[in-house]
């Protein structure tokens, strides 16, 4: 069993937790500890915010592949360098950039897919994903720390896994 507060291994006829002290009533059976209660947000979560990525990554691929050179060469950029050189720094560049986030929403898919199957895979790939997704601020951010604080707690494998 595990304590509903800390997630901390409660032995049995304990009355507090030796962690944080929080009075122990009966304690928590596997699967509806902190990370059980939070692994189906989590997914959900995860499968949200890819679906806006992979919206994005389609955006960026077919923008900057087919109405970017278009416009640019429309109206040239006066004083600047010639379309050509604009056009083969930002393509590949862009195109790279909708990749990585397309490959990033899969991935993130997958992962919010696996939390709420509470497949056993699926932990170590939200983890990942959620490492890579820090850096993407505002909310990349916030679902990366959500997602570290809640699969890299204390006993959270164990708990995730139903041991215990």
């Amino acid at each position: 069993m595990f304590c509903d507060s800390c997630g901390a291994q409660i032995q049995a006829g304990q009355s507090f937790c030796q962690r944080c002290g929080k009075a122990i009533v009966g304690g928590t059976a596997p699967g509806s500890g902190r990370v059980a209660r939070h692994a189906q947000m989590l997914g959900i979560l995860w499968i949200a915010y890819s679906a806006l990525l992979v919206i994005i990554s389609l955006f960026m691929l077919v923008f900057f592949q087919h109405f970017l050179p278009a416009i640019i060469r429309a109206e040239p950029p006066s004083g600047g360098p010639p379309p050509e050189v604009v056009l083969r720094f930002i393509g590949p560049m862009m195109h790279f950039i909708g990749v990585f986030l397309l490959a990033k929403a899969v991935a993130g898919i997958a992962a919010g897919i696996g939390l709420l199957q509470r497949a056993g895979w699926s932990r170590m790939l939200a983890i990942v994903v959620a490492c890579v997704s820090l850096l993407s601020v505002p909310f990349g951010t916030a679902i990366g720390v959500y997602t570290l604080w809640v699969l890299l707690s204390p006993n959270a494998e164990a708990e995730f896994r139903g041991q215990g």
